[in-house]
């Protein structure tokens, strides 16, 4: 009986792993960090997801990301990972998903001495929409972040939409 119940669970393990991909990703995107006198700060987003468990309609995995919102006075500058999950319902083109996502971010706000500024611990939570537009090749209509970065006194909280394509590796 050991010897079935381990085979059964090599043959579910396989089979996730067979469904495992990769997914590489560029956007373009607009910020607001919710501070006084900083208008909309624009900037790229890039990164990659790897999917490495799925059962029909869901699949689940981590994205490694890193986004580069602004410029000089006014500029956040994010490197964050952690786990994502995506329906795909095979019906529709549209896929769903949700990260909660955990990195560094340097944060520069502000001028002369009343510049904040500095690279500290962030997190943010993640939604969005991805539509198949070509075999392997997805329009990222919509990706939003609430972002926190914890440890500069200002209570830094920027949102982030973006969008852009993916590339879906076999």
């Amino acid at each position: 009986m050991r010897r079935v119940l381990s085979i059964a669970a090599l043959v579910a393990v396989s089979c996730a792993a067979a469904q495992a991909q990769v997914g590489v990703y560029a956007a373009f995107g607009a910020a607001d960090f919710h501070q006084p006198n900083v208008n909309w700060q624009y900037g790229p987003m890039a990164g990659l997801y790897w999917n490495a468990l799925g059962v029909p309609f869901v699949k689940a995995g981590v994205d490694l990301r890193g986004s580069w919102m602004g410029t000089g006075d006014a500029q956040d500058d994010g490197y964050l990972a952690g786990p994502r999950v995506q329906i795909h319902p095979h019906v529709l083109p549209l896929m769903p998903y949700a990260e909660a996502l955990g990195g560094v971010s340097r944060v520069v706000v502000g001028q002369g001495s009343a510049q904040t500024a500095g690279t500290k611990f962030s997190y943010a939570l993640v939604a969005g929409l991805d539509a198949t537009i070509f075999p392997h090749v997805d329009w990222r209509v919509v990706d939003y972040s609430w972002q926190r970065v914890e440890g500069l006194g200002i209570g830094f909280q920027p949102t982030q939409i973006s969008m852009g394509l993916v590339v879906r590796l076999p």
